[in-house]
């Protein structure tokens, strides 16, 4: 059973979310995790200029992330910044490059899934999550998202990102906050519950 952690992460937020889904998945017996992320389209001059290139060598050894490595896998789960409240630019271009894939039914019965974080409690989490599934459905993907079993997305006692379409986390407008505890819990029973629900459609073991 083959899981695709694809993620794009400016500051490095994401691609700690993306660590904690991967660790979750890598939980599940015969789960085979590969985390990869998508190519940046943005010059290395502006890049510079805001400041991400440090942020950027964290995971600068992780392999860039192909069309074809989605037609390889039996889940993907997919990790984007909130731009406006929809999906980075970044991801929208590399998922524009599956038509050809797409038009074969490549991704018809595959397992999607996806989280995010954004620097504001209420800037657009839930509606890139939203509209993030759209496009997964037009692929033909079966959508799993964060359901409550996971209480850690109830929390009061802290200011916490989570809902029941994926996991979440807040940043801060500085980029200072790094994902929490709680957060990165959330993030590793995404990658784990996607990878139970996976293996048993891969074992035909659904009821």
């Amino acid at each position: 059973m083959r899981v695709k952690v694809i993620f794009y992460s400016a500051h490095g937020h994401t691609y700690r979310l993306a660590q904690a889904v991967a660790e979750g998945a890598g939980e599940v017996h015969g789960a085979e995790v590969e985390v990869l992320q998508v190519p940046e389209l943005l010059p290395r001059e502006t890049l510079e200029k805001c400041g991400d290139r440090k942020a950027r060598e964290i995971f600068a050894q992780i392999a860039f992330a192909q069309p074809a490595d989605m037609a390889k896998a039996d889940a993907i789960i997919f990790g984007t910044p909130t731009r406006f409240g929809n999906m980075c630019v970044e991801m929208r271009y590399f998922l524009d490059q599956t038509c050809n894939l797409w038009a074969q039914n490549n991704f018809v019965g595959k397992v999607g899934s996806a989280f995010t974080s954004s620097s504001t409690q209420h800037g657009g989490q839930e509606s890139t999550l939203i509209t993030f599934y759209i496009t997964l459905l037009h692929l033909g993907m079966i959508i799993v998202g964060l359901p409550y079993s996971e209480i850690r997305q109830t929390t009061m006692s802290e200011i916490t990102g989570g809902s029941p379409y994926g996991s979440t986390s807040i940043s801060g407008v500085s980029g200072s906050r790094m994902p929490s505890e709680n957060e990165l819990a959330m993030a590793r029973f995404q990658g784990r519950h996607v990878a139970t629900i996976t293996a048993k459609l891969v074992n035909n073991k659904i009821n």
